[in-house]
């Protein structure tokens, strides 16, 4: 069974493993080989508060933003409707 996070943000039990991985700090999402999140799982900073998701639309609903690094267009999309709200 896996764990995965509700758009409410609440975790649940399926079978079914997730699609994008998360910061649950850093209300960051991103896809689960990102070179960023590989690298600090390697230093053991990331793990504790590692969460998974079913899709992306269920980490937008979570309040989760796209990762910089692996997710570059999204996040430029978010980015700029940042800008835009401000």
């Amino acid at each position: 069974m896996h764990t995965l996070i509700d758009a409410d943000g609440r975790p649940y039990r399926t079978p079914v493993p997730g699609r994008f991985g998360g910061h649950r700090r850093t209300k960051i999402y991103g896809r689960l080989d990102c070179p960023s999140a590989l690298r600090a799982l390697t230093r053991g900073h990331y793990h504790p508060h590692r969460v998974f998701f079913a899709d992306e639309d269920t980490a937008i609903g979570a309040g989760y933003r796209p990762c910089a690094s692996c997710m570059k267009e999204r996040y430029a999309v978010w980015k700029a409707a940042e800008r835009g709200g401000r």
